[in-house]
């Protein structure tokens, strides 16, 4: 593959999916957030984020805002470690399933837990994807 094969408008296009795709619950969670306010705020009680309001409210501009930046290609690699850090540290506020007694919640958690690891890497991988093509960029 030749640094052009990257550059054909077929695969910026799938490449600009994939982002899309891997920003998608990044995306939906603060519109779900957004039309149930109410929801958000109970969220954020639920996992003792206090105040609330004002977390609900972060958590969405957060998540949109990194969002647009890594499909923008605006700090991509910034945005995507952002995203990378702030998935692990809800990752481990809300999926403690190892607290959980054994059941089908305990296996829903553990697999929720895991997945959220997977979106860390593919986040990591955006972003030293992106810092790869700058420092070729720049030669």
């Amino acid at each position: 593959m030749t640094a052009n094969d990257h550059d054909s408008q077929p695969m910026r296009g799938l490449r600009w999916l994939a982002l899309l795709l891997l920003c998608a619950a990044y995306i939906q969670g603060p519109v779900t957030k957004i039309l149930d306010f109410e929801g958000a705020i109970a969220e954020m009680t639920h996992f003792g984020l206090s105040p609330a309001p004002i977390f609900a409210i972060g958590v969405i501009v957060f998540e949109l805002a990194m969002s647009a930046l890594i499909l923008l290609g605006r700090w991509r690699w910034l945005a995507a470690l952002a995203l990378a850090m702030f998935t692990l540290a809800a990752t481990f506020v809300a999926l403690r399933f190892w607290e959980m007694p054994a059941g089908q919640g305990r296996m829903m958690a553990m697999n929720a837990f895991f997945e959220h690891l997977g979106l860390i890497g593919g986040f990591v991988i955006v972003a030293l994807d992106d810092l790869s093509q700058r420092k070729g960029s720049a030669r």
